[in-house]
């Protein structure tokens, strides 16, 4: 049994077996506005919880750190709490103070956990807003494993994952985020890709992430709901309830 704490966007708190792990952490207030390059990201749904509310953490499953939607200010801010930070190679540069970066396919392990690095394209094939990656979470004494999305569209590099792995939990980030000054395209997983992609993990349960609290989005709870149910597979979502823990069995 897996518990998760939703704390809003893509920051969750997730527990397995005394391993406490935090996904892409953002504790700034609603109404935060970030510029980058030619536009801006605008917050519009604090946090559940304060920061401090969720420590100890052995360890941030950081999926990039060079957007403000998943690496707010405060949410850098906290990493120095954290035990360690999972990242990507060239965050863990950026970052530095001994965050650990990881291409995909590596491993590392953090208290009895294996945490393995997977792909992940966020954006079109020409237009990936990258490098991103997500997780693979093995417990010995979990059957099947969790597996965390991190901002990606589906692609075939998603399908590797399900063909590899038993995965019994999901955490996808969808919201289908669109950035006009970058284009048209979405940039995370739309409802109908989710879906698709659930087809090729039938064991697993869904629960989704980073689909609210920010403008960029196009999808919210309402379309991935609809979309989930019309493919028959609405016994599949888990819903966060912010600032709840949930049990999450696979």
């Amino acid at each position: 049994m897996v518990g998760i704490t939703y704390v809003g966007g893509p920051t969750a708190l997730l527990e397995l077996n005394g391993v406490r792990l935090l996904t892409d952490p953002g504790f700034d207030p609603a109404g935060a506005e970030f510029r980058s390059g030619t536009y801006i990201l605008t917050r519009t749904m604090g946090p559940a919880m304060a920061s401090r509310q969720l420590l100890p953490i052995d360890a941030v499953l950081l999926s990039h750190d060079h957007h403000f939607d998943n690496l707010d200010e405060s949410g850098r801010a906290f990493l120095s709490a954290a035990d360690s930070v999972l990242t990507t190679k060239d965050g863990a540069k950026r970052l530095g103070g001994g965050a650990i970066g990881l291409s995909p396919g590596e491993s590392t392990t953090v208290g009895g956990l294996t945490i393995t690095a997977t792909p992940a394209r966020h954006g079109p094939a020409n237009g990936d807003r990258g490098p991103v990656i997500g997780f693979i979470l093995e417990s010995p004494d979990e059957e099947g494993v969790t597996y965390v999305s991190g901002d990606t569209v589906l692609y075939d590099g998603l399908l590797d994952i399900t063909a590899r792995y038993d995965i019994r939990r999901a955490l996808l980030f969808m919201g289908a985020a669109r950035v006009a000054a970058v284009g048209p395209d979405h940039l995370t997983m739309t409802a109908q890709e989710a879906v698709e992609l659930a087809d090729h993990m039938p064991h697993a349960k869904i629960m989704p992430l980073h689909f609210e609290g920010w403008a960029h989005f196009s999808e919210g709870r309402d379309v991935i709901e609809r979309a989930f149910a019309g493919a028959g597979l609405a016994d599949r979502l888990i819903w966060g309830e912010p600032g709840k823990r949930v049990e999450f069995a696979g």
